[in-house]
């Protein structure tokens, strides 16, 4: 039997992709907005990290 066979059986499993969709964009935008209001001073401190012997 085939995964399909068991999804097409479920009620309701047709808003799962709507979640997962809806939760990766507000991911995306969350991480971009955060990506453009940074300081500058962070992220070279964030930039030196690998680099740093503490």
């Amino acid at each position: 039997m085939k995964f399909s066979t068991y999804l097409e059986q479920i009620t309701g499993v047709s808003i799962y992709p709507i979640i997962s969709l809806l939760m990766f964009v507000v991911f995306f935008v969350i991480v971009t907005y955060w990506m453009y209001s940074i300081d500058g001073k962070e992220i070279e401190r964030i930039e030196k990290l690998p680099l740093d012997d503490k």
